[in-house]
């Protein structure tokens, strides 16, 4: 996917027209260009995000690439926010979560009832439905969906249990993203790092300049 026309109308939208050079961390892979590309129906983007300001700024900046994109075009731009405990499995070990899966999936279609391919992880309120699952990741993932709210967006969230990198990957490759966006500002952080040999989509981070 051409990620170039997405940057431009996020640009022009802000006032900003620094910000390829700013936010393109880990370029496009050398892929030849085919027709299905030029008649993608949907972009799907991935955002790293621990509630942490700059992921904060990340999954914003997701949302207005997808509110921007579909206001200029009929194409349909889903966003999916991925959370990841880096910590070791077993404190989190309960007989309804499979380990083997790593993974809990929840769904958020604009303004619907939350609904999950896993486990519900909330309702109307943001409320555990598991004790297994830490109270901070149940915080972290309805704040992402709020967001989601505001800007009127199709939206999924990942908790995954692993090493940040390579449970990133995982989902960018399950989930066929066009492009992944973490809140790094530099290209020689230890996470991009990590993520640049054979990283299957473009990487962006967020600008240095904020204002």
């Amino acid at each position: 996917m051409r990620i170039k026309p997405l940057l431009a109308r996020l640009q022009s939208a802000i006032g900003r027209y620094d910000l390829m050079e700013q936010m393109i961390l880990i370029p496009d892979p050398q892929k030849c260009v085919s027709e299905k590309d030029f008649q993608a129906k949907s972009i799907n983007l991935v955002v790293g995000y621990n509630a942490s300001p700059n992921s904060h700024t990340a999954l914003d900046i997701a949302f207005c690439i997808a509110h921007q994109t579909n206001l200029a075009t009929n194409i349909q731009v889903d966003v999916q926010a991925v959370y990841v405990l880096e910590q070791q499995l077993s404190s989190y070990s309960d007989h309804n979560l499979s380990m083997s899966q790593k993974q809990l999936v929840v769904e958020y279609p604009t303004y619907d009832v939350p609904q999950s391919r896993t486990l519900v992880l909330t309702q109307s309120k943001p409320q555990l439905m598991t004790t297994s699952i830490p109270d901070q990741a149940d915080k972290i993932l309805w704040q992402a969906k709020n967001l989601a709210q505001e800007w009127q967006s199709y939206f999924k969230s990942h908790l995954r249990f692993g090493n940040l990198g390579t449970e990133l990957k995982k989902v960018v490759e399950l989930e066929a993203a066009d492009l992944l966006v973490l809140g790094c500002q530099s290209s020689h952080h230890p996470l991009i790092d990590s993520l640049a040999s054979g990283f299957p989509c473009a990487v962006l981070g967020i600008p240095s300049c904020r204002d």
